[in-house]
């Protein structure tokens, strides 16, 4: 059964080539790549019409939240995927999801209808109710759909350490269906790699001396966040166009 339940704490670097070629070698000695080996991760974010969870994002307040239907590899009706909530509280990220086949996932996200879980544990059945609750006490909708590519690497001694490297990261707010693999816009520059660190215990030594080297390097960047941004900037410039025509 896949995990349902994770607490941890992320950090975020956003490299160029050069930096990620300078640190492979070094990590790759703790390291190996996860059983996936390189795959598309796609996601569809949810939102209020207005947009309240993401704007409040940018407040920097002690705790947010997001709901989001993530597909690891090829989207399929019959593909398992998870609905997800993620949840950061004072630097700590707690990830709560349950996992189904997409067509369930779409019918209830999009539809409304609540999935049969008259069999399911005390633990799928409560982070369900927290999802159900979430998801109508803000009236979310479908609103960014996201994709990138990934490389993921566990630690050696300790599969809790998690390194992942995402690139050709992608985003649309149209066509917000997992199954639908047009394009989006380019998020990173070319060349450009998002690198992340999730860990739920302490640094390793070697993995302390390989982020210190990428200090110059270490972001708060988030892809849904990005992308929010450069389209409400687009807007607004549109909209002072009109004003001075």
């Amino acid at each position: 059964m896949a995990q349902e339940i994770f607490e941890r704490v992320e950090k975020k670097y956003l490299l160029d080539t050069a930096d990620y070629l300078n640190i492979l070698p070094e990590l790759i000695r703790f390291m190996r790549a996860d059983a996936y080996g390189k795959y598309t991760v796609s996601n569809i974010y949810f939102d209020s019409p207005d947009y309240s969870l993401i704007r409040s994002s940018f407040e920097k307040p002690v705790y947010k939240e997001k709901l989001r239907l993530r597909c690891y590899g090829e989207p399929g009706e019959e593909k398992t995927v998870f609905v997800e909530i993620k949840k950061k509280y004072a630097g700590v990220v707690f990830k709560r999801r349950i996992d189904m086949k997409l067509k369930d996932a779409r019918r209830y996200l999009y539809c409304g209808f609540k999935p049969d879980l008259d069999n399911a544990g005390f633990v799928r059945k409560q982070i369900f109710r927290e999802i159900d609750y979430m998801k109508n006490r803000n009236s979310l909708q479908p609103a960014v759909m996201i994709a990138y590519d990934r490389i993921a690497f566990i630690g050696k001694e300790n599969p809790d350490l998690r390194v992942t490297f995402d690139n050709n990261i992608r985003c649309r707010d149209y066509d917000l269906d997992l199954r639908d693999k047009t394009g989006g816009r380019q998020l990173l520059n070319s060349g450009q790699i998002l690198m992340e660190v999730k860990l739920n215990g302490s640094m390793p030594l070697w993995m302390g001396h390989i982020l210190e080297k990428l200090s110059d390097c270490r972001t708060s960047f988030s892809k849904y966040g990005e992308f929010y941004r450069i389209i409400q900037t687009e807007k607004e410039r549109k909209e002072g166009g009109k004003i001075c025509a």
